[in-house]
C-alpha cells in the first residue's frame, strides 16, 4: 500500500517543478484538442491573409471569362 502519496513523486518538489510537471500532465491529456484548435487557428489566418489582398480576392470573386453572373 503506498503512504499518502498519490503520484508517486518526491514530496519534497519545489513548487516550480510541480506546476511544471502539471502543464506537461495538462498538454499529454489535451494534445489532440489543442492540436486541433491550432490547426483551425492557422486555417483561419491563412485564408484571412489570402483574402485581404485585392489581387487574391479577385482571383476569388471574377470569373475568368469575364461574365458575371451575380454583378455587384
Amino acid at each position: 500500500m503506498r503512504s499518502g502519496n498519490r503520484s508517486g513523486r518526491n514530496a519534497n518538489e519545489s513548487g516550480l517543478t510541480k506546476v511544471v510537471n502539471a502543464v506537461f500532465a495538462f498538454v499529454r491529456f489535451a494534445e489532440f484538442e489543442i492540436l486541433f484548435v491550432l490547426f483551425f487557428l492557422v486555417t483561419f489566418l491563412v485564408f484571412k491573409d489570402l483574402t485581404s489582398r485585392p489581387e487574391y480576392n479577385q482571383l476569388l470573386v471574377k470569373k475568368p471569362d469575364g461574365s458575371d453572373f451575380l454583378p455587384y
